[in-house]
C-alpha cells in the first residue's frame, strides 16, 4: 500500500520549489492534495503534472496571508476529498537584506507570508481537524530560524515565530489529537541560489571549482521530499512537537530549548550577586545548524 493511501493534504506554496516537490510526491505517495500558489499558470502546470501522473489533486491560488484563501484551502480540501489530514505550511518568500538596511515594507512581506500564513492556515485546519477528532500539522521552517540568517532578519523571524506557533499549537490542539511537528528541509532551490553563487565566487577567488550542491549539504526538491512523506505518513505517527530536518542524505531531530546553570535563593537576587554567580561560568555555546553530514558525504 501506497505511504500516504487515504491522506488528505493541503500543502501550501507548492507550484514550484520543494513545495512542489512535496506536492508530487505526497500525491505519488497515495495523498489526495491540495497545491497552492500565487501564479495561477504555474499553479495549474502543477496540478495537471500530478493529474496527469495518475493523482488526485485540486488547486487553490492566492497569498496564504489572506484569511480567505486559507479558509478557501482548508474548506476545497474537506469538499473535494471529504476532509483534512495533513496542513503542510510551505509557503514563503524572501526579501534578503541586512537589518540596517531593511525597508518596513521588506519586512512585512516576509512576516505576512510565512509567519501570517502560517498562523490562518493553522488555525482553518485546526478548526476542521477538531471536527473530524484529529489530524496533523506540518511547519516548514528553516536554518535561519534556528540560528538566525545574515541578511535575513526578517525571514529568520517568522522562521522562529513558526517554531514558537508550533510549540503553542502542541500545547493548544494535543487535546483534539492534532499533532504537530516541523520540518527543516535543505534543499536546491530558487531561494538557496544565493548560497550557490556565493560559494561559486569564493571557490573562485581561491582558483577552486564551485563546490557541488550535494557536498555542500542540499538535496533536490525530489530528494528532499522524501523527508515530507515520511513525516506526514503513519511511519511519524508517534512524533509531536518534533523538529526534523532533512536533505535527503542527512536527518536529525533538533531539541527542545532547556534551561542551564539555574540557581535558586531564598533572598532576591542583587547585581553583585549575579556578578559573583556567574564570574566562573561560561556563556553557552552558540550552535549554528550543520548542513553537511560528517564526512561531507
Amino acid at each position: 500500500m501506497a505511504r500516504l493511501a487515504g491522506k488528505r493534504m493541503v500543502i501550501t506554496g507548492s507550484s514550484r520549489g520543494l513545495g512542489r516537490g512535496f506536492a508530487v510526491a505526497s500525491a505519488a505517495a497515495g495523498a489526495s492534495v491540495i497545491v497552492n500558489g500565487t501564479n495561477e499558470t504555474v499553479l495549474n502546470e502543477t496540478a495537471e503534472a500530478i493529474r496527469s501522473a495518475g493523482g488526485k489533486v485540486a488547486a487553490v491560488p492566492g497569498s496564504v496571508a489572506e484569511p480567505g484563501v486559507a479558509e478557501a484551502l482548508v474548506r476545497t480540501c474537506v469538499e473535494r476529498f471529504g476532509g483534512i489530514d495533513v496542513m503542510v505550511n510551505n509557503a514563503g518568500i524572501v526579501r534578503d537584506r541586512t537589518l540596517l538596511k531593511m525597508t518596513a515594507e521588506e519586512w512585512d512581506a516576509v512576516i505576512e507570508v510565512h509567519l501570517r500564513g502560517a498562523f490562518l492556515c493553522t488555525q482553518q485546519a485546526a478548526l476542521a481537524m477538531r471536527e473530524a477528532g484529529g489530524g496533523h500539522i506540518i511547519q516548514v521552517i528553516s536554518a535561519s530560524g534556528l540560528s538566525g540568517g545574515f541578511g535575513q532578519g526578517n525571514y529568520a523571524a517568522a522562521k522562529e515565530g513558526m517554531i514558537g506557533l508550533m510549540r503553542t499549537a502542541l500545547l493548544e490542539f494535543s487535546r483534539f489529537n492534532i499533532r504537530n511537528n516541523a520540518l527543516w528541509p535543505i534543499g536546491q532551490t530558487d531561494m538557496t541560489q544565493v548560497v550557490f553563487e556565493r560559494a561559486r565566487v569564493a571557490a573562485a577567488q581561491q582558483g577552486e571549482p564551485p563546490p557541488d550542491p550535494v557536498a555542500m549539504g542540499f538535496g533536490t526538491p525530489e530528494e528532499v521530499a522524501a523527508g515530507l512523506v515520511w513525516l506526514a505518513s503513519d511511519g511519524a505517527a508517534h512524533f509531536n512537537g518534533q523538529i526534523l530536518t532533512f536533505n535527503g542524505r542527512k536527518t536529525g531531530l533538533w531539541t527542545h530549548p532547556a534551561e542551564r546553570h539555574a540557581a535558586f535563593r531564598d533572598a532576591p537576587w542583587t547585581a553583585d550577586d549575579l556578578d559573583a554567580y556567574y564570574k566562573d561560568i561560561q556563556p553557552l555555546p552558540v550552535n549554528a545548524p550543520v548542513r553537511t553530514p560528517p564526512g561531507g558525504k
